[in-house]
């Protein structure tokens, strides 16, 4: 047998032997938290998501290759420095035959090559156990490494004792099924995720010695590489990866800083025709305020991959996402906000696939608003609308809890982490761990159609809409909270107070028509 083939057959002994002896899941958990590890490290470490390292500690699933070779080395390695607490002594044993080797004996620990594998030579038997092994200690004779080592026999007076008392086995716990194991670790997850917000508040305070502004301060100022951190967190344990970099076509690059981009967002600005403040009246008009609307605006489908070029209807498609060239249809529907917003100049333009969707959806049955846009040329990949559905969820969870606390300090770390995340995800200088601007027009077209969403809705419950503009105002008139509920969650709307001419609540009267 070659050398090359002796070191094969070794290696999946050990790991054979490795798996015979590996430990329980809660020896696995607590092993891991005796040294200090994160499931973040052990799970880089071994090659895996943390998400796999989570469901190897609770049992889930056992560790399977690739990574399990390295995670059971590595709980061999933790079990030799962290040992579990000895069972207490019974009465002495008879002593084992002259010759064998003594269990328990003191033993030299196995010697590691750079190459992270155990270093082997001339075969001999291991000083622990007896059996025959290439592997050696760091003092040159033989020895497995920890897990390899086989027991000794069962002496025949050991075999001859009688068999103590056995104690009845406690209740298993109950096995959960394949979703509830999903949402337990998936909210396992989300919980250590959303430590690390707390994490740097509490570091930011206590380096500014509880000066609540100059840590508010840090924390802005970290926002970028922390969110940045945080979506990392999360995409640990993604089934495919994305492209960060991908060539974009021109039609995504800014032709210059004082040019504006290529893509039309679709912002709204729009005033009710029939109604003006200028005129003095008694119709009470509400302004209200959207909650969070670029951190709701990530549940959107976002392109994974490289964006690929088609022509016409060819890359509209439910499962694709990326910029479309249109002709947009007329809108004649003056008491509603143009979906398309305020856009001066008619004819063939670029828009989102959030705006594509929007404009589509208006032309089904359902709403029957508008007639399906003429879609020349598409820039698409295969998308997903779950892509940043983690990192929303992590946000909103932590976002909520700052409410209930009336922590300010946290709530504006927060506010700031997804807001710079988009604003920065395009041609930034701030962030150099992605561009994709195609997801920058497409988040931002994304909270523009969840507000005319809002809108409609409002319409139909019978309120007028009186003005609608940038990502999160929306004027109505009438009772709005008989159609919105209130408050300061993502899913509610609150009154409006930042706008010193028209905030709160107003009246206004009707114009000339």
């Amino acid at each position: 047998m070659s050398g090359e083939q002796f070191d094969s057959v070794e290696a999946l002994l050990e790991e054979a032997r490795l798996m015979a002896r590996m430990p329980e899941p809660a020896e696995r958990l607590r092993l891991r938290q005796a040294a200090g590890l994160s499931r973040a490290q052990v799970a880089a470490a071994v090659g895996v998501g943390r998400q796999t390292v989570a469901n190897w500690e609770d049992g889930s699933t056992d560790p399977q290759p690739p990574g399990r070779f390295k995670y059971l080395r590595l709980l061999e390695g933790l079990a030799q420095i962290h040992p579990a607490a000895a069972p207490a002594q019974r009465p002495a044993e008879t002593a084992a035959p002259s010759g064998a080797p003594v269990a328990g004996a003191a033993v030299p620990e196995t010697a590691w090559a750079p190459n992270g594998l155990a270093v082997q030579g001339e075969p001999a038997p291991c000083v622990r156990c007896g059996v025959v092994t290439p592997y050696k200690a760091t003092d040159g004779r033989s020895l497995h490494p920890g897990a390899m080592c086989q027991p000794p026999a069962t002496t025949p007076q050991a075999a001859g004792r009688s068999a103590p008392a056995t104690t009845p086995s406690p209740a298993p716990a109950p096995v959960l099924s394949r979703p509830q194991r999903r949402a337990k670790s998936a909210a396992r997850a989300q919980a250590e995720t959303t430590g690390l917000i707390g994490q740097a508040v509490h570091e930011e305070l206590e380096r500014a010695q509880g000066d609540a502004d100059a840590a508010m301060k840090a924390l802005v100022k970290r926002a970028i590489p922390d969110v940045m951190r945080l979506f990392g967190e999360t995409r640990a344990t993604a089934r495919y990866t994305y492209t960060a970099y991908p060539a974009l076509p021109d039609i995504l690059k800014k032709p210059s800083k004082k040019e504006p981009d290529q893509i039309w967002e679709a912002r709204p600005n729009f005033h009710h025709p029939h109604y003006s403040l200028k005129i003095p009246g008694d119709i009470a008009v509400t302004a209200l305020d959207v909650n969070a609307a670029y951190l709701s605006a990530l549940k959107c489908w976002l392109p994974i991959g490289k964006l690929e070029h088609s022509t016409g209807s060819d890359g509209v498609d439910p499962k694709r996402s990326g910029v479309h060239l249109i002709t947009p249809s007329p809108w004649h529907h003056p008491h509603l906000p143009d979906p398309l917003g305020d856009r001066d100049q008619p004819g063939p333009l670029w828009v989102t696939n959030a705006t594509l969707r929007l404009l589509l959806r208006l032309s089904t049955p359902k709403y029957g608003l508008i007639d399906p846009p003429v879609v020349h040329e598409s820039w698409t990949s295969g998308a997903t609308e779950n892509f940043l559905d983690a990192l929303r969820k992590t946000l909103t969870a932590a976002r909520e809890t700052a409410i209930a606390e009336d922590d300010t300090i946290t709530f504006e770390y927060i506010k700031a982490m997804y807001s710079k995340f988009i604003s920065t995800m395009g041609e930034s200088i701030h962030n150099r761990e992605i561009m994709r601007p195609d997801w920058m027009h497409i988040i931002h077209s994304q909270a523009y159609a969840n507000l005319w969403g809002k809108a409609y809705k409002a319409h139909q419950a019978g309120l007028d809409v009186i003005a609608m503009m940038g990502t999160d105002e929306l004027h109505v008139t009438g009772d709005w909270r008989q159609v919105f509920p209130e408050g300061r969650g993502v899913a509610q709307m609150k009154i409006k107070h930042s706008d010193a001419k028209a905030s709160g609540e107003y009246t206004i009267g009707t114009a000339a028509h």
